[in-house]
């Protein structure tokens, strides 16, 4: 059996968080999935949202077109399938690819449009755990069973993750808030944060592509709350956020102050960091790529990934 722990040496401590691949052409995700393997990065996360590929499919073309990269779901929205389709999935997909996929499920955001439980979000998952959990499946199970790790950014759903789950992948957190969730969830669960970086040392311009990419979450009400009970004021949460925020949020600045950021995350008891890469909309995979070749010297990354 899989274990937390397995896990988490299996993935590394760094890895990778793109939604553009669910943007751009198959072949060229597929291209970006092989480059980012041979940097050394641990794990590739990919989102699902209502205009992007469809996230289990989506992930068997990268882990098709890779050797040992681990693949997560990060998140599978419990809106978009039933419990039943998404254990089918996950093991048609861990027995495929021994080791290398990661289940990652959440509630996603009331504003995706998407199911109706978002005013209950704890009971939604809970009850999507247990159709989950009691589904049968005639087909070979894998060998190395497919952690699961719930999106979770408050203690009542990080609860819920330590007991249903293997661990948290949490999103637009400041490693103040890795440290709490890792106090709350002990020693053994996979405390996986998403860390939005700019690798560029200019002020202005970094701050302006990080500001765009905060205002996006600003407009979705489940960030907003995060953000207040974080000790943010409305001062913070007005115009795209304030300097304090998008500091706290977005890591920007050369190679080694970005990494010292994720260090920071590993520091305050995270296992895997997933690095997201901030781009202007419509540049494509290049400048995602660069930075992350610009990155990963400073992280120390063994060359050719982890071997599950």
């Amino acid at each position: 059996m899989t274990t937390a722990r397995e896990a988490a040496a299996r993935i590394g401590p760094a890895g990778v968080w793109l939604s553009v691949l669910g943007e751009v052409p198959a072949a060229q995700g597929a291209s970006a999935a092989a480059a980012i393997e041979e940097l050394g990065y641990g794990a590739l996360w990919i989102g699902e949202s209502p205009v992007h590929k469809e996230v289990f499919t989506h992930a068997a073309l990268l882990l098709g077109a890779t050797a040992r990269i681990t693949v997560a779901t990060g998140v599978a929205t419990i809106w978009a399938r039933d419990a039943i389709a998404a254990g089918a999935a996950a093991h048609t997909l861990g027995e495929a690819f021994p080791g290398r996929f990661v289940l990652g499920l959440g509630v996603s955001h009331a504003e995706a449009g998407r199911g109706q439980g978002h005013d209950r979000p704890r009971t939604a998952l809970a009850e999507y755990l247990d159709a989950l959990d009691a589904a049968g499946y005639r087909g070979l199970r894998p060998a190395v069973s497919v952690p699961r790790v719930l999106a979770a950014l408050r203690p009542r759903m990080q609860d819920l993750a330590r007991g249903r789950a293997d661990g948290v992948h949490s999103f637009f957190v400041p490693p103040s808030h890795t440290s709490a969730a890792r106090e709350r969830l002990g020693p053994g669960p996979l405390l996986v944060p998403e860390q939005a970086v700019v690798v560029d040392s200019d002020a202005t311009r970094a701050r302006a592509l990080a500001r765009e990419h905060v205002a996006t979450r600003l407009a979705l009400r489940n960030y907003v709350n995060h953000l207040r009970v974080l000790g943010f004021t409305d001062d913070d949460l007005a115009g795209g956020g304030s300097d304090r925020l998008v500091d706290a949020l977005i890591s920007w600045g050369d190679a080694d102050t970005v990494a010292g950021r994720i260090r920071a995350h590993l520091d305050a008891g995270a296992d895997h960091v997933a690095i997201h890469p901030l781009t202007a909309r419509g540049e494509g995979l290049a400048p995602v790529l660069g930075q992350l070749r610009n990155l990963a010297p400073a992280l120390s990354l063994p060359h050719g990934g982890t071997t599950p």
